[in-house]
């Protein structure tokens, strides 16, 4: 979430006042327009904007993600103002693997404000790119429930004394459904336009259409 308080702190009233449904939030950054001591080694004050601001970062879970190098964030142009520690990052508390903010006092060019980075890492995860599936009220569904219904009549209850035998009897249904799924299922290719209610009547039509171009199919 990027954040820009005016001098009047207007944000950060809203946010304080206003009850803010945003779950999942990873980081909260921008312009605080708040000098303090607690991010600002040059700067001797504590600001009681800081404690509305805490608290605001609090219900979101956040805590403030202090800078690998500890240097100015915005460059005034007036001999009035002296640069200061305005621009800051809070981060989702526990998070320690994005702990690595920095600041660029070099990259801030034709702005009074430094740039400042963060570096997200995107662990690798296997993403399926197939599944296997029944159509349904197609003629795969019904034979799978007819080897279903088969295994369930073949399964042998007559001695079930002990534990060891009840293992048996339901692995060895457990292993005849899982022939029947893959005995019956299709590979389907996932992609976006991949559809749950998509079924056999659905290709049929489809392929009237493609056949006659006519608005009735």
């Amino acid at each position: 979430m990027n954040v820009y308080l005016d001098l009047s702190h207007t944000a950060l009233k809203y946010l304080k006042d206003t009850e803010v449904n945003i779950s999942n939030l990873l980081i909260m950054t921008g312009d605080f327009n708040i000098r303090d001591s607690i991010w600002d080694l040059s700067f001797p004050h504590h600001s009681t904007f800081s404690d509305d601001l805490f608290t605001i970062a609090d219900s979101f879970n956040l805590k403030l993600l202090l800078p690998i190098n500890h240097v100015l964030t915005r460059y005034s142009d007036s001999n009035t103002r002296a640069n200061s520690v305005i621009d800051l990052m809070f981060l989702r508390s526990g998070l320690i693997e994005v702990n690595n903010h920095f600041i660029h006092p070099d990259l801030w060019l034709s702005s009074d404000h430094a740039s400042l980075s963060v570096m997200i890492t995107i662990e690798e995860e296997y993403v399926d790119l197939f599944k296997f599936s029944i159509a349904k009220n197609s003629e795969e569904e019904k034979k799978f429930i007819k080897d279903v219904l088969l295994a369930i009549k073949s399964i042998n209850i007559l001695d079930l004394s002990d534990i060891s035998k009840i293992e048996d009897v339901t692995n060895s249904f457990a292993s005849k459904v899982e022939l029947a799924w893959k005995s019956n299922t299709k590979r389907v290719w996932i992609t976006k336009h991949s559809k749950s209610w998509w079924n056999e009547d659905c290709n049929h039509t489809l392929t009237n259409y493609r056949l006659s171009r006519s608005l009735e199919n």
